[in-house]
């Protein structure tokens, strides 16, 4: 594999260090308990870890309203604590990536404080102002039904302030130099500090122009290709991986013909349509969706996901087939969040139907593009509908069976952690032993084979076999755990520039059956991983 990109052939396993180990009883998780279980994730054959916002924040949206992007919330340890974190990843060959959210700061951040009160500082440019509330100040909401306007007035500045997302999150004027300097900064900053990437938040708005008199913006994609440029002059293989929720028509303007500005992205348009083909049996949408987004660079890859930290957004499906989606996995109004999306874990969206988790899981790690798992996937969490918004699914880690699931010796988590019913914390080790050691592992494993002959990551999807997801049964059978009978078939093109003899013997077909992932092409070699 070469060096450069590692990123292709790599399992990225998403967490947030607030809530997956608690190492001093506070109730908050930590550096040093997330230390704690490098080998565990060593041992699960993840090869990359994606940090959600650790930085010193007020803590109104997870870490996603920072108040110091060259700092460790103190919550979670200091610095130092975090260099000892990326030294023990890299001993155990695990990188590090962390999210880089540089379209908006926190209101109680140094940089608004001042631009607020003195309106020639430095900083009043640092963010976008207007005299007068813009007339689309109620439009271009992320967050419709809980957000109610894009524009904002500061008693203090006596002048409205812009904010794609909550109001105390005022966006950064990204247009203006000096801020992408400062980007560029605290991206050094870090990557000193042993960080191999960055997962970068919101990038159509980062790039994109703001201002009062800016109803459609407009993207300067130029921005990316600095960014990548002072990567790669700083170590030459860290990469970015791109959060842009865009149509295919414009993914090679953010990876760039010469695959110069965004190393990866998540691929959202593939994301959406697996969950309608799973959900109306009907794999013609899925199949158009890949064959959109097979042109990228030699160099670029797609990051696959079934789940992340946030909803699951439908808002590139049709309304039917929104509805479709919402009927099978999400149903009730307490399911959906922000008109497009449903904020549940996979495995109750499925009802912990094994069978369905295993056509999903074969499914990602099959399709062209680097695996992203999100923590307590392999173990089939759930979540708590009980919490607001996207908290529902972010709940504590659950280790064991011992109180608030091994998590923490404190009686007070900082997020509740799941208790009774069959995702609870109680059932952890009933659900690990399936779920972990006879699909996660068995896939992460088989995945990291198929990956060394360069197939799988860089080939793309031949043929979709309807079969697998074709059920006759209602929604409602559905939901109930009904038996169907379920087969995935999945091919991949061979990789031109890989032996023939490798491919011919890699090229993988990986089932889903209700027995559980059993085989490889049988010119496979490794007769362990096979059976």
């Amino acid at each position: 594999m070469i060096k450069d990109l590692w990123y292709k052939n790599s399992i990225i396993y998403c967490l947030s260090v607030a809530t997956y180990m608690d190492a001093n009883a506070d109730g908050i998780g930590d550096f040093q308990g997330l230390m704690r279980r490098l080998d565990y994730l060593h041992g699960l054959g993840i090869t990359a870890i994606w940090l959600m916002p650790f930085q010193k924040s007020p803590g109104k949206d997870d870490g996603y309203d920072i108040s110091d992007y060259y700092a460790v919330n103190p919550a979670f340890g200091s610095i130092g604590d975090f260099v000892e974190f990326t030294h023990g990843a890299k001993q155990r060959g695990i990188r590090v990536l962390i999210d880089l959210v540089v379209n908006h700061t926190s209101n109680e951040h140094p940089w608004f404080q001042e631009a607020r009160r003195d309106v020639n500082s430095k900083f009043r440019n640092w963010y976008v102002w207007s005299k007068k509330r813009p007339a689309h100040a109620e439009k271009g909401m992320v967050f419709p039904g809980v957000q109610k306007s894009t524009w904002s007035y500061d008693s203090v500045a006596k002048q409205w302030y812009f904010h794609r997302f909550y109001d105390f999150q005022p966006d950064l004027n990204t247009s203006n130099p000096e801020v992408q300097a400062e980007i560029l900064k605290i991206m050094g900053f870090w990557i000193q500090l042993g960080v191999s990437g960055f997962r970068m938040d919101a990038v159509p708005f980062i790039i994109g122009t703001k201002g009062a008199d800016v109803e459609k913006p407009r993207e300067q994609y130029n921005m990316l290709r600095s960014l990548r440029e002072f990567l790669q002059w700083r170590v030459g293989d860290s990469i970015i991986l791109a959060e842009a929720n865009v149509l295919p028509h414009t993914d090679m303007d953010y990876f760039g013909d010469d695959g110069d500005r965004m190393h990866m992205m998540f691929n959202f348009q593939v994301n959406q349509n697996l969950f309608y083909a799973i959900a109306a049996a009907d794999t013609r949408p899925l199949a158009r969706a890949l064959a959109k987004t097979r042109e990228r660079p030699a160099s670029a890859q797609w990051g696959i996901f079934l789940r992340n930290h946030d909803e699951l957004d439908l808002g590139r499906l049709t309304e039917k087939q929104r509805q479709r989606v919402f009927e099978a996995f999400g149903p009730n109004p307490e399911d959906q969040l922000y008109d497009r999306g449903i904020r549940r874990r996979l495995a109750p969206m499925v009802g912990g139907d094994k069978r369905r988790l295993e056509l999903a899981y074969s499914l990602m790690f099959t399709l062209p593009g680097t695996p992203v798992l999100r923590y307590g996937d392999e173990l089939a969490m759930g979540d708590n509908l009980s919490l607001p918004e996207r908290t529902c699914c972010r709940t504590p880690m659950q280790w064991s069976t011992e109180p608030n699931g091994g998590f923490t010796k404190s009686d007070k988590p900082v997020v509740p952690v799941i208790s009774g019913g069959p995702y609870g914390f109680e059932h952890a080790v009933n659900r690990k032993k399936p779920v972990n050691a006879r699909l996660i592992r068995p896939i992460i494993r088989i995945g990291r084979v198929v990956a060394q002959f360069g197939i799988r990551r860089s080939g793309r999807a031949r043929r979709i076999d309807r079969a697998p997801f074709a059920s006759r049964r209602s929604p409602r059978a559905f939901r109930a755990g009904r038996p169907s009978l379920i087969s995935s078939q999945m091919t991949s093109t061979r990789n031109p520039s890989t032996p023939r003899a490798s491919q011919n013997r890699s090229t993988s077909y990986i089932a889903a059956r209700t027995a559980g992932l059993r085989q490889l092409r049988s010119g496979c070699s490794c007769k362990k991983l096979c059976r």
